[in-house]
């Protein structure tokens, strides 16, 4: 297994995949994806909700267990969802703890500012941390909307600070979300620990996208940023059919398929 240091020496680009079940988990072990995230995005593409605000530490630990069972020889990183770092240093480090038991090996907090006492502390406990910036989707109801940050100066200028701040908290890699390429560039020039991309163009250490989303199982979910490897929802929608027809006109099950 690449090591969570081994990957941040920005010697090669990352790729990094969300997932949120044992069966992908376990694809996803025979593959050359690096790193697996176990996103609080599972409210939306397993729950059905319009956002990630009401994924819960519960949620995420049902999650990351599950993914854990199904996941060897990767690092596992598990989200921290909507406000579960804002609730005072003893709520935090008890849901940090529930996550690193489920199995997972780090975990990722949105945001920098009034967070990075907070991050500092969870580092210093003996927990790696992620970051992420730019669009936050658990900051969704503040910007209004899916919105590309950074476009205006001061605001591309406040997330290279806070870029730079979170090295100094000690994360081992951030996360740069939905933000201009040559912004997302700079900062991977600036800071010393690898950045990963979503949204922010080919100049980061890395790549990530939601599992779902790289097989085409949703084929309403087409951002500007996804590429599909594969048209999985024509093809389970066509393996079901089969299934049902092979049913209705009494070819399954077989002789070969009965006891």
């Amino acid at each position: 297994m690449k090591s969570l240091e081994t990957l941040s020496q920005k010697k090669e680009k990352i790729s990094m995949i969300t997932c949120y079940d044992y069966l992908s988990a376990n694809i996803i072990s025979a593959t050359d994806i690096d790193l697996v995230l176990v996103g609080d995005s599972a409210a939306m593409v397993i729950y059905g909700y319009e956002t990630t605000v009401p994924a819960t530490i519960e949620m995420m630990e049902v999650h990351v267990r599950a993914v854990r069972r199904g996941l060897s020889g990767k690092p596992l990183i598990a989200d921290m969802p909507f406000l579960a770092h804002r609730k005072g240093l003893d709520l935090t480090m008890g849901a940090v703890d529930r996550l690193i038991k489920a199995g997972g090996n780090a975990v990722k907090i949105e945001g920098a500012g009034d967070s990075l006492k907070t991050i500092e502390h969870i580092v210093k406990s003996g927990v790696p941390v992620m970051g992420h910036l730019g669009m936050t989707p658990q900051s969704i109801n503040q910007f209004g909307g899916w919105k590309v940050q950074g476009k205006k100066e001061q605001a591309a200028d406040k997330i290279l600070s806070d870029a730079k701040e979170l090295e100094r908290a000690g994360v081992f890699s951030v996360v740069l979300e939905m933000v201009p390429s040559k912004l997302a560039s700079t900062i991977t020039k600036k800071i010393n620990i690898p950045t990963i991309g979503i949204g922010a163009g080919p100049h980061t250490s890395g790549q990530v996208l939601v599992y779902h989303d790289v097989l085409g199982l949703n084929p309403k979910f087409k951002p500007k940023f996804l590429r599909t490897y594969l048209n999985g929802y024509e093809s389970i929608k066509n393996a079901l059919n089969d299934y049902s027809n092979d049913v209705k006109n009494g070819t399954f099950p077989s002789k070969k398929e009965s006891f």
